[in-house]
């Protein structure tokens, strides 16, 4: 991994694990609803930004790589993994 994305990452990573420690506890708790669902989409945002992070060093690592190659199917390879990436996101076209 590119290291500075790599220290965004393990940064990111231990702020979630400490969001979701926090999440167990009101549920423990029995919070108020409003404020676990509150609590739970944060943790959702930043997993978001995490994945955002690891995507960035795959696409300058891997994929600038890939798509460089002389290979079609190395080329084709990093565009399936793009394209399944994206399907996988829930995001469609319509």
């Amino acid at each position: 991994m590119i290291d500075n994305i790599k220290q965004r990452a393990l940064h990111r990573a231990k702020i979630l694990e400490g969001q979701l420690r926090g999440v167990r506890k009101m549920i423990e708790n029995e919070d108020y609803c409003v404020d676990i669902l509150t609590q739970s989409l944060a943790v959702q945002r930043s997993v978001g930004s995490l994945n955002k992070l690891i995507l960035e060093n795959h696409i300058r690592t891997h994929v600038k790589t890939a798509l460089r190659s002389e290979s079609k199917t190395t080329q084709d390879k990093a565009v399936k993994e793009l394209l399944d990436l994206y399907e996988l996101s829930n995001v469609r076209a319509r």
